[in-house]
Formats: structure tokens, sequence, C-alpha cells
């Protein structure tokens, strides 16, 4: 099992782990703070350094069980079993990512009432697709997504018993993904305190603010089926 830092700490860029095992395939560490793909949001990037070498790592995916394998380059030596290494992302890279994803969950919240069949996290642009017969006013979206990110609202994880999922189905918004089942815990991410903006399973890396978001730009809306409409949203320049 890879103790996965990134769910309770996002903004934890390095931290010195030891190597589980370690191929050409991807180097498996005893705990990380490299996120792993899923969910919509792209695996980090970055850096393993240990005394007497270093690699890049080109992407982070989910392993078999609860490891996490880090994807080295091709060509270059790889850190032994029991090396102790030092792991550190692509801070810039992350931040964006987590800037755009907490805007998603903005966007989400503006779209009240249609399930979300698809979307993917994006450093520069991003996208969310709902199951709606028609766009929504893309002028009406960008304010309200301004305005949600102005408003500077805190953003937390909560952990809860998995069973809310029971009692409180509309908790999900994703029609094609569903929240992992089995461990006996969920984690939300809230957005809002006394007044509730978002509320949803996620195990993606957030912002601690909307206001850290920065403005964003609804660059278009598609028609992708007869009830799909794509959203996508990008910094604004």
């Amino acid at each position: 099992m890879t103790e996965r830092l990134f769910l309770d700490q996002p903004t934890l860029a390095r931290v010195d782990a030891t190597v589980v095992s370690s191929a050409p395939a991807g180097i498996v560490l005893d705990r990380t703070v490299f996120y792993a793909r899923g969910g919509g949001q792209p695996g980090d990037i970055g850096m393993l350094w240990w005394e007497g070498g270093e690699v890049a790592i080109t992407d982070t995916v989910k392993g078999e069980g609860e490891s996490i394998l880090h994807l080295p380059a091709q060509g270059l030596p790889l850190p032994a079993p029991g090396t102790v290494v030092s792991a550190e992302i692509d801070w810039d890279r992350r931040h964006r990512l987590m800037r755009m994803h907490t805007a998603m969950h903005l966007l989400c919240s503006l779209i009240k009432g249609a399930a979300v069949t698809g979307g993917s996290v994006g450093a520069d642009r991003s996208r969310l697709d709902f199951d709606l017969p028609n766009p929504p006013a893309k002028e009406a979206i960008e304010v309200g997504l301004n305005a949600l990110i102005a408003a500077d609202h805190p953003v937390r994880i909560e952990w809860v018993d998995e069973s809310v999922l029971d009692t409180d189905p509309g908790l999900v918004r994703t029609m094609s993904v569903k929240p992992p089942r089995g461990t006996g815990r969920l984690r939300l991410m809230r957005i809002g305190d006394d007044g509730l903006v978002d509320l949803q399973p996620c195990g993606g890396t957030h912002v601690s603010r909307t206001g850290e978001i920065g403005p964003i730009q609804v660059v278009k809306i598609e028609n992708k089926g007869k009830q799909n409409r794509r959203i996508i949203i990008a910094p604004r320049a």
C-alpha cells in the first residue's frame, strides 16, 4: 500500500520515502505526494532524488491493489528497493490543476439538477459535460463562476462514513464514475461554510479557498449530442 499524502495535504510538494519496488514500468514508494491519475485529473509529474542518482517522473498512475506507480523516464538508472528517495512534484503544474479542479466544482454548482456525463481537468483548459437538453447562457455562467471565486469561499475535505451514499445518493453528480466503496470511508469536498456552494465525493486535489483560483473565462459551450452539453473553461488571460 502507498500512503497517499495528497489526500489530506494537497500543498505538500516534497517528501522523503522508501522505495518498495522498482522497474521501468513503475516505481512504488511507501508514501507519496504524487497524485495518481483518476477522476479526470492527470497524474503528477516531477523528480525522484537519492544518493548518487535521480530520475524524472513522467506520469503517476494507480498500480495493483493500493499501490501507486511513479512512471520513470526511460533509459535512466532506477533506485533499488529499500532506497530512501526525495520525491518532489512539479508544483506549478499541480497548483494550476488544483485551481482548475476546484473551478470545475463551482461550475457544477451553477448547473442545477443536471448530471455530469464526463469531464477532464487540465492545467490550461478544463471541461465538464452535462446531461442537458439546452445549453446554458455562456455569459451568465462566466459571471456566476467569477462571482463564486471572488467570494473567496473556504474549501475543505471531509471524511465521512460511506453509508452516507445510501441515505443521500444525490451527493453523486457523475453518471459514469461512482465513488469507490468498501473502505468504510468516503472523501467529500465541501465549498462554502454557512452558505453551502458544493458538496460532492472527490478524490482530487483542491485549493483551500475559491479566491485562489483567479479569474476564469468560459471558452465555449458545445453540443456533443442530443442531451449532452460541454462547457470548456480556462484561466482568464
